[in-house]
């Protein structure tokens, strides 16, 4: 079916979210099962713990027992509390990343404290639509020392929404900031779970089905399912292999049955065209090594530009890093999310 649809379950006591476009499966979440360490977004009342010598680092105490890694942590002394938010899923065996630049992120704006200023998202192109903005975002926000940012999706909400939703962001931001002193650790902000991921960031749908069921009704099921295996086809261009290591990602590409000097490039771009929805699907974030198909090296550049052109549209923060001298292509992408494992 044509249009877009998001359906909102549990699976196993987990909640999940399905992102449904033109019939494909374009995105999905799922809690972790069981304890997964701390969830990106939160943020805590952390106490500096350990310094690392040489790296410039501090590892942080974190309640429950846990730990957090601050890159760039000149300044800091041990026992020290510091207000930190985490930005992704640890490795199993290693302490979460955690940055000082802590942000207040709902579906039309995000709060950035010690970061004045009010900024409108440069996808909103049309010009009255941003003064529109503006006057509710100055409204609100008044003399408030916090900066502001509005998101993309502000440009379809209604003015009581966008107002009420900076208005909400503004008074946590308030309340967090001002609790950053104290002896122990503490949990400030949870972070958000799959469905509340699905509302902040997923684009407004066609249709939005919440109800108890609603993957068996959208057949949501049966696509996951297509990407609990480590094969992914390419339609009639070939197929490629994503399988996770414990260091890295690695992608291979195969023409399939198709032998003529064309089957290669045609391989890699039908790859290109689809990794960045076949990685949001599977979960999976890190180094990735892509082993293309045989191209020549004068096509490179034509796989290179539409390589970038589906990262482009992609939400998940990916760096192209580029060639090895064996000839394969290497990504970083942030771990946002962990694999998906049913």
């Amino acid at each position: 079916m044509k249009g877009s649809v998001i359906a909102l379950d549990e699976i196993a006591g987990r909640k999940a979210a399905a992102l449904i476009v033109d019939g494909k499966l374009d995105d999905f979440l799922i809690d972790p099962a069981g304890d997964a360490g701390p969830v990106p977004g939160a943020i805590f009342r952390a106490i500096c713990d350990r310094p690392m010598k040489g790296q410039g680092g501090m590892f942080l105490r974190l309640p429950e027992g846990d730990k957090g890694f601050l890159r760039a942590a000149k300044g800091l002394a041990p026992g020290q509390p510091l207000l930190v938010q985490t930005t992704g899923w640890s490795e199993e065996g290693k302490a979460p990343g955690v940055t000082h630049r802590v942000l207040f992120k709902s579906r039309f704006a995000i709060v950035t404290p010690e970061a004045p200023g009010i900024n409108i998202s440069r996808s909103v192109k049309d010009e009255e639509v941003r003064v529109r903005l503006l006057e509710i975002a100055h409204e609100v926000m008044g003399d408030t020392e916090h900066g502001l940012i509005l998101r993309s999706q502000a440009a379809v909400g209604s003015d009581d929404e966008v107002a009420d939703d900076i208005a909400a962001m503004r008074d946590l931001a308030l309340a967090v900031m001002g609790d950053g002193e104290g002896a122990e650790a503490e949990l400030l902000v949870d972070g958000p779970d799959a469905h509340d991921l699905a509302w902040r960031d997923w684009p407004r749908p066609e249709i939005l089905d919440d109800r108890a069921g609603s993957f068996e009704r959208h057949n949501v099921d049966d696509m996951i399912h297509a990407f609990s295996s480590p094969r992914a086809g390419l339609g009639s261009d070939g197929f490629a292999y994503i399988e996770q290591t414990r260091a890295l990602v690695a992608v291979d590409v195969n023409t399939g049955g198709d032998n003529s000097p064309a089957a290669g490039l045609k391989a890699n771009i039908a790859l290109a065209k689809d990794l960045p929805r076949q990685l949001r699907c599977r979960g999976l974030g890190g180094q990735i090594t892509l082993d293309l198909a045989p191209m020549g090296k004068k096509d490179r550049r034509n796989f290179e530009q539409t390589l970038k052109s589906a990262f482009r549209r992609d939400p998940v923060e990916t760096v192209l890093a580029g060639w090895t001298p064996l000839g394969h292509f290497e990504l970083q992408r942030k771990r946002d999310r962990l694999p998906v494992k049913l």
